[in-house]
């Protein structure tokens, strides 16, 4: 089978081992495997890709894996979340900053680097416990280019 291309929006902080990431994943109809394995489901490809406004939010802390949906949670808070971080890493002092209930990011400089802790908290009505992460010293260039990144998908 073809693999299915998934495009949209995210934000990935982290390591390939430790990492949170929020994204509004968009998958094509018209992809090739997304055609097959909608043919295969028995369903049609539009309704196989889903409508592509679900926000999301993944996390691995080293020793697990957990995922959430968003629902409700719109492109206009994940900018305003980018953008927060985004003034907060350029001000170069400790800071926290929140996206709603779910995301909470305390921050401190490192020489060139940002240490950063998450505290992942699931929705209430999912069965994930809350999750504190060490992001550990993450280059500062590479943030603020991953955050003008994201701010540009969602333009």
């Amino acid at each position: 089978m073809s693999p299915i291309v998934v495009g949209g929006p995210e934000l990935f902080l982290g390591t390939g081992s430790v990492y949170v990431a929020l994204l509004r994943p968009e998958i094509d109809p018209a992809d090739p495997g997304v055609r097959q394995a909608a043919e295969q489901a028995g369903v049609s490809p539009e309704e196989f890709a889903g409508p592509g406004d679900v926000w999301a939010l993944m996390y691995e802390d080293g020793s697990g894996y957990g995922e959430f949906e968003l629902p409700g949670a719109r492109d206009v808070e994940a900018d305003g979340f980018a953008e927060q971080l985004q003034a907060a890493l350029a001000a170069g002092e400790p800071f926290a900053v929140e996206a709603g209930d779910f995301l909470h990011i305390d921050a401190g400089p490192a020489a060139d680097a940002w240490r950063l802790t998450v505290h992942v908290t699931p929705p209430e009505d999912s069965d994930g416990a809350p999750h504190t992460l060490d992001l550990g010293p993450l280059p500062a260039a590479e943030l603020l280019a991953d955050l003008e990144d994201f701010r540009r998908a969602l333009a």
